[in-house]
This record gives structure tokens, C-alpha cells and sequence, in this order.
């Protein structure tokens, strides 16, 4: 069906394009948030100096392994909710309006993160450990975890992360939306 695959294939598309960019971002951010930098350029070239491209694109694959899923979530959950309001309570009488794309941006937001707090605890433990790190892989690092501290401790975080995300998701589909209506090619007599 491609009202599914195509939100779930133009999430995971764009999260592997613009991870190249945001796992070394996201690098520098977590090892900066522990206090072992206090400068972003400095970080990334000791980060590049000490460790490599290896140490730069720390947690790679278990960045990839929370933000996938997450995109695809995200846009297949916002899709879904946005399709069945509109069929089930406007009756397909109307397009949705900004406060409901808002509305429903926040809820596949919230939702998503919520959903996948594990998979971002994983990865910001995987990011923060260095070089002699603790972890060998996300598996060693999700098992470790749920021993030493409990399956509990894989949703540490997960009420600010439903907040800001439910925000972000509100604001990123409203603006989506907008932009799609703004952008989208005009019929010959429409009101521009």
C-alpha cells in the first residue's frame, strides 16, 4: 500500500542521508553533555585525533538503529492518524487544517518517542563511552543495562524526550504541510 510505504520509505530515506551528519553532531553534543569538552571544535578534533573516524562515528549503528525506526514510525503513525480523522470524523469532506495537522504531528511524536527511548538510551551510552568503553556493541550495551540496572533504567529520560519531541513533531508537520499546499503545482484558476 503506498499510503504506508511511501511515509515509512521517505523516513527511513532521509534519516541514512542525514545521519552522516548528525552522528558526529551528536558526538560532540553527548560527550560535551558529560563534561569531558567544554569547546565543540576542540571535541571534534581530539574526538578525530585520539580515535579516528571510528571514534567521530561512535554509536553509528546504534544511531541508525534509534533514528530509522524512529522516522518511520514517526511519519507512518502521523499518516495513519491524519488518514483515519479524516475519514472516520470529517468524512472526507474537507482537508485538515493547520491546529490538526499540529495536533496530530504532536501525537506521532510523542508516541514515536516514547516508543523508541530505549533505543536512544542505547545509543547515548554507546556515544559517551569512549574509547576504552564499557560496551562492545548495542547488544552488549542493552543486556548490561537491563543487569546492572534494571529494564527500567532503558526509559531513563523519557518524559522530556516525549515533550520536546511531541513539540517538534507538532511543529515539523504543521510546517510539512504547509509547505506541501504552498509548494504544491497550481491548476490553471486557482486562487493563489
Amino acid at each position: 500500500d503506498r499510503a504506508f510505504l511511501g511515509p515509512l520509505s521517505a523516513g527511513v530515506a532521509a534519516g541514512l542521508a542525514s545521519s552522516v551528519i548528525r552522528v558526529p553532531t551528536e558526538v560532540v553534543k553527548t560527550r560535551m553533555q558529560t563534561g569531558e569538552f567544554t569547546h565543540a571544535f576542540t571535541a571534534l578534533k581530539t574526538i578525530v585525533a585520539r580515535e579516528g573516524a571510528r571514534g567521530i562515528f561512535a554509536g553509528y549503528g546504534s544511531f541508525l538503529l534509534r533514528d530509522l525506526p524512529f522516522d518511520a514510525i514517526e511519519f507512518v503513525t502521523y499518516e495513519q492518524l491524519k488518514k483515519g480523522y479524516k475519514s472516520a470524523v470529517l468524512k472526507d469532506e474537507r482537508d485538515l487544517n493547520s491546529a490538526e495537522h499540529s495536533v496530530f504531528g504532536a501525537g506521532a511524536g510523542a508516541a514515536t518517542g516514547l516508543l523508541t527511548t530505549p533505543l536512544d538510551v542505547l545509543k547515548t551510552r554507546l556515544m559517551i563511552q569512549g574509547q576504552n568503553g564499557k560496551y562492545k556493541n548495542v547488544m552488549d550495551c542493552a543486556v548490561k543495562i537491563v543487569q546492572e540496572e534494571g529494564a527500567g533504567a532503558l526509559f531513563r529520560g523519557w518524559q522530556p524526550r516525549v515533550i520536546w519531541i511531541g513539540v517538534g513533531g507538532s511543529v515539523f508537520f504543521t510546517v510539512l504541510e504547509a509547505s506541501k499546499q504552498f509548494y504544491a503545482p497550481k491548476r490553471a484558476g486557482d486562487a493563489q
